[in-house]
Parts: C-alpha cells; sequence; structure tokens
C-alpha cells in the first residue's frame, strides 16, 4: 500500500494526512475548497516545525513528509490511484454516503475505502457502495500526529481480510488500533458525548461555572482537560451531531443534547474554531495557549 487519499482537508483530515505522510506514504489530500487545502497543508507545515523545535524530527524529515503530499479539489483525480481512501469530512450522514457513492464509482477495484465518522454506522455507509466486504471506520483520535489511538470499526459486510489489513496498517503508522463493533458512537464518543453532555447540564442547572466544572475534572479526576474545555476542542457542533445520532440510533433520553449545547451551536459559538465557545478564544494567542497545553 503506498498511495493513500484523503477526503477533507480540516482539522481531522490535515492530521490524517500528516501522520500518514510522515510514514512515507504518498498522500492525495482532497477538499472541494482550494483556500482548505492551502489552510490544511500550512497548518502540517506548522505542526512540522513544532516537532523540529522539539527534536523529533529533522528539518530533512519536514521537507519529506511535506513532499509526500498533493492536493487536489478533483475527486476523482484525486482518488485514482489511491490504495486507501480515508474519508474525513464534516460529520453528516447526507455528505458522507453521497461521498462513498462518488469514490466506489472512481476508485481501484482493490482500493480500501474508510471513513474517519465518530459516531455514524460503517454499515449504512458502505451499503451506497458496490463492494461493502471493503468498507471500514477508521476513527483517529485529535490531534491525530499525537495520539495513539485509533478505533476499527468493522460494519456488517466488512471482510476479514480488510480488518487484518487496516489493523497492520494502523500500527505502522505508529498507533494502537482497537477493534470495536458498528453501533452508534462506537466506544470512545459513547463513553465520552454523555459525559460532556453532562457537564453542559451542569453547568446549565447552575450546580457550578465553566472554570468549577473543569478543575473538578481535572484535579479530581487526573483529566488532562476539562470536559468544557475539551468539548470546545472537540467543536459543540461536531458534540451536537455525535449526540443527536446516538439519541437516534438508540431512542434513550440519555443521550439528548443538552439545550444549551444546541442554542450555543445555533449561535455559532461553537468553540475554539469560531473563537467563543465556554471559553474565549477572540485573541490567536487563547486559542493557541489551550491547544498547546493538551498537545504537551
Amino acid at each position: 500500500m503506498k498511495n493513500v487519499a484523503v477526503i477533507g482537508a480540516g482539522t481531522m483530515g490535515n492530521g490524517i494526512a500528516h501522520t500518514f505522510a510522515q510514514s512515507g506514504f504518498n498522500v492525495q489530500l482532497i477538499d472541494v475548497s482550494e483556500h482548505a487545502l492551502k489552510k490544511g497543508i500550512q497548518t502540517i507545515a506548522t505542526n512540522l516545525d513544532r516537532m523540529v523545535a522539539k527534536e523529533k524530527i529533522t528539518e530533512a524529515d519536514k521537507t519529506t513528509t511535506l513532499n509526500h503530499i498533493e492536493s487536489f479539489t478533483d475527486l476523482k483525480k484525486g482518488v485514482a490511484k489511491a490504495d486507501l481512501i480515508v474519508e474525513a469530512a464534516t460529520e453528516n450522514l447526507e455528505l458522507k454516503l453521497k461521498i462513498f457513492k462518488e469514490i466506489d464509482q472512481f476508485s481501484l477495484e482493490s482500493a480500501i475505502l474508510a471513513t474517519n465518522t465518530s459516531s455514524i454506522s460503517i454499515t449504512q455507509i458502505a451499503a451506497v457502495t458496490a463492494k461493502p466486504e471493503r468498507v471500514i471506520g477508521m476513527h483517529f483520535m485529535n490531534p491525530v500526529p499525537i495520539m495513539k489511538l485509533v478505533e476499527i470499526i468493522r460494519g456488517y459486510n466488512t471482510s476479514d481480510d480488510v480488518t487484518k489489513t487496516i489493523m497492520a496498517l494502523s500500527k505502522t503508522l505508529g498507533k494502537e488500533p482497537v477493534e470495536v463493533n458498528d453501533y452508534p458512537g462506537f466506544v470512545a464518543n459513547r463513553i465520552l458525548m454523555p459525559m460532556l453532555n453532562e457537564s453542559i447540564e451542569t453547568l446549565y442547572n447552575g450546580v457550578a461555572g465553566v472554570h468549577e466544572i473543569d478543575t473538578v475534572m481535572k484535579l479530581g479526576m487526573a483529566h488532562p482537560m476539562g470536559p468544557l474545555q475539551l468539548a470546545d476542542f472537540i467543536g459543540l457542533d461536531v458534540c451536537l451531531s455525535i449526540l443527536n445520532v446516538m439519541y437516534d440510533g438508540f431512542k434513550n433520553p440519555k443521550y439528548a443534547p443538552c439545550p444549551l449545547l444546541v442554542n450555543m451551536v445555533r449561535a455559532g459559538k461553537l468553540g475554539v474554531k469560531s473563537g467563543e465557545g465556554f471559553y474565549d478564544y477572540s485573541e490567536n494567542k487563547k486559542a493557541e495557549k489551550i491547544s498547546k497545553q493538551f498537545l504537551k
């Protein structure tokens, strides 16, 4: 496996592209927006600069990694020679189904089609393709170059060979793959999102303030980042989407999003990415400080 196409140049997409390129793969980074592609590659370059400064890699390693990445706005051209395609678009079912219909049509017959979805059914996504046995979930954690875990989710029809291949491939990236079954939220978000939602409920009910809730969880539960700060880092819109997927999938009120979360997303207060969430990131330095704290 030499060529890996990554669809989506946002936070997860550029992190996945970075990780594969640094491991020696030829990466085709695809996005409909030329601006998003330039921003994504600049993010990769900035993160590589940090690694050079910490003497984890050399300048030559940085150059080699960037040379492994080619950008495309044309999906058909981008996936044409890929052995593996990793979709990392927005957590939206209709968008993902549309993308998978297209890559199924344009990709090599032998290509493995993976999705970085954090909650949506792999079986449902695979059903729109002609080769559901070659569709699998690869749920990377953010920030991708740093975090070791990859949830490997096999759909109902995913073959044993594809699962074994992706498990082995994840290890070559320096990751720890964990195979889980295809249920809403899988393992990571089925456990994490109710905790974040309950933290928002605790704030909504006036039990304590933002700083107090996060301090209790950091000092009392040894969490590296408080739940409200983590929700900001993930993106409140992403948290809402995942909770909605789980609520629709399980029909259980414990997954119902807190009204405060719903209203904040409606108001465009999405966390770090929008400049304001539970914390104020209006100054770039503030957002940067939060991100660096998590990356330590």
